[in-house]
């Protein structure tokens, strides 16, 4: 019987990754640095204006003029 297709391409992609030398150390450096973007450096430089809103109605408003307005 054939195999799933969700089962044929997870056998591709596990197949290539056991196989790869170089690649795992560039992959180990892209989760790292994704790493450090996400977690480390967003809440420092990304302020959450947004919660300071209660309703969906006033988020939408807040951001509707923020597109808006010139600078």
């Amino acid at each position: 019987m054939k195999d799933s297709l969700v089962k044929r391409i997870w056998l591709f992609y596990y197949e290539g990754f056991k196989s790869m030398t170089l690649g795992k150390t560039l992959w180990i450096i892209i989760l790292i640095k994704l790493f450090i973007m996400f977690l480390i450096l967003k809440p420092f430089f990304f302020k959450n204006e947004l919660r300071s809103f209660s309703t969906t109605d006033e988020k939408a408003g807040h951001v509707i003029n923020n597109l808006i307005e010139e600078n």
